[in-house]
């Protein structure tokens, strides 16, 4: 209908007035629309929007195409007046550069962690809550109450997480999501798979193949030396591991359409078929079958996927497609982000001076908090003292969230910071005594993994289940 039709023409001028014309041609390519009215677009942009909204209408489009155009323009819309969050994608509030986690949960239609759950997990484990589950770090959580369900009846499940190997060094915001696995596994006493998508990140950088499988072996010995146990942990590379989840793989790619794709990634028909295959690649471990050497042929074995949200939309899909395979879907639990040390959006491994990376020595951990560290605090030492400082906005009170244990301490850092009674200064001083340490034990654990070590872990054998 026309009011329809005048609403994602509006949402397609949101995106960038200055290349309208060429995203009004990929349009009319890709959705049949009169295909050279384009050359001839009027210049005001509500002449604009009136054109493209009746040549959305003259061109007829099905259900599904109206769907995906309309979810393409909004998308458009969301990009340019605020947060975006999807697995190739993570853009923060235009104007704030901040996340909306609430409107995540609405948004992906999850669930919040509440204090209910968390003392459901205290109760059934005997353990206190992880800092990041009691601060709400991971905050967000799909089918959670199912697997402390399992837990309680004693019945099966495993834990799966992965990790891209784009780079060689890890940064702390890498150690987030293997920290907390590595608690769970612990707490849980489960066995635990972890895939190394050296393919996925062919498909989206720009390096060889091979380069991509050498940085996955380098990034196991990080991911190693985080404290797994090898007796229930198994790591695996997509090109070493393929043959055995490629039986999956086929299953969910034939369930999946390339619209639903599409609208998980936002890339249209321009992408390479790789792109629109990989997604099947990282469902396939949700599923028990996959790993013959641990579960043989069941399929009746559950998994929780402890992951960040940008996540979210590659398990959802898999949730979808999960009935209709007869297995059972996955449950996850979500993180935030790890904050760059500017302060807006996440830690980038593109971005030497955005992280602090565990390779980085004292003195640069030092260099990077002082120099880069967006802080809180007023512009000078009478304004702090008499105005306070915003621990909400100051990355190192952020960054003690994660990394400091004690609750009390970080209590007690909070109020004098927010009162003024703590500077700048002190503060970032306390979270280089904080980081250091934790940064120079993992390169001394890393050092001990050899390369033995690692074909250890990925040697396909049976795992403790």
């Amino acid at each position: 209908d026309e009011q329809k039709a005048q609403e994602i023409a509006r949402c397609a001028l949101a995106q960038d007035k200055r290349t309208f014309r060429a995203s009004s041609k990929q349009a009319v390519g890709n959705y049949c629309l009169p295909p050279r009215q384009y050359i001839k677009m009027p210049e005001t942009d509500e002449q604009k929007a009136q054109d493209l909204a009746k040549r959305i209408l003259a061109a007829k489009l099905s259900e599904v195409d109206r769907k995906r155009i309309t979810d393409l323009l909004n998308e458009a819309k969301e990009k340019a007046e605020g947060q975006v969050v999807n697995p190739i994608d993570v853009q923060g509030d235009s104007k704030t550069g901040k996340i909306d986690y609430v409107k995540l949960i609405e948004k992906f239609g999850t669930e919040a962690i509440d204090e209910k759950l968390i003392k459901r997990f205290e109760k059934l484990t005997g353990r206190e809550a992880h800092p990041w589950l009691r601060r709400g770090l991971f905050y967000s959580h799909r089918d959670f109450e199912f697997i402390l369900d399992l837990y309680e009846q004693k019945k099966p499940f495993y834990l799966y997480t992965g990790r891209g190997p784009s780079s060689a060094s890890l940064h702390m915001g890498h150690l987030i999501p293997f920290m907390f696995t590595q608690y769970l596994q612990e707490v849980f006493n489960v066995p635990l798979v972890i895939q190394l998508t050296d393919d996925e990140k062919y498909f989206w950088k720009d390096k060889s193949l091979s380069e991509y499988h050498r940085l996955a072996f380098e990034n196991a010995k990080d991911i190693i030396a985080v404290g797994f146990d090898i007796t229930k942990t198994f790591i695996f590379t997509d090109l070493d591991f393929i043959q055995y989840m490629y039986p999956n793989v086929c299953m969910i790619q034939k369930k999946v359409t390339a619209n639903q794709i599409q609208n998980i990634f936002g890339f249209g028909a321009e992408a390479h078929c790789g792109k629109y295959s990989y997604p099947a690649i990282q469902a396939a471990p949700s599923f028990s079958n996959c790993f013959p050497h641990i579960f043989g042929s069941k399929v009746d074995v559950p998994c929780l996927i402890p992951c960040a949200i940008d996540q979210d939309p590659y398990f959802r899909m898999t949730r979808d497609v999960a009935p209709r395979l007869g297995y059972l879907k996955p449950a996850l639990i979500h993180s935030k982000f790890f904050p760059a040390l500017q302060g807006a959006g996440k830690m980038s491994s593109s971005n030497e001076n955005s992280a602090i990376f565990l390779t980085d020595n004292a003195k640069k951990i030092k260099t990077k908090v002082n120099k880069y560290a967006y802080s809180g605090g007023r512009e000078t030492v009478e304004e702090h003292r008499k105005l306070g400082g915003v621990p909400e906005k100051d990355v190192p009170y952020q960054y003690l969230t994660y990394f400091l244990d004690d609750d009390k301490q970080l209590k007690q850092i909070y109020d004098d910071y927010k009162s003024g009674k703590m500077l700048t200064g002190e503060i970032k001083k306390f979270l280089i005594d904080t980081i250091t340490p934790i940064v120079q034990r993992h390169q001394k654990m890393r050092a001990a993994v050899t390369d033995d070590v690692v074909k250890a872990f990925c040697s396909i054998r049976k795992i403790k289940f």
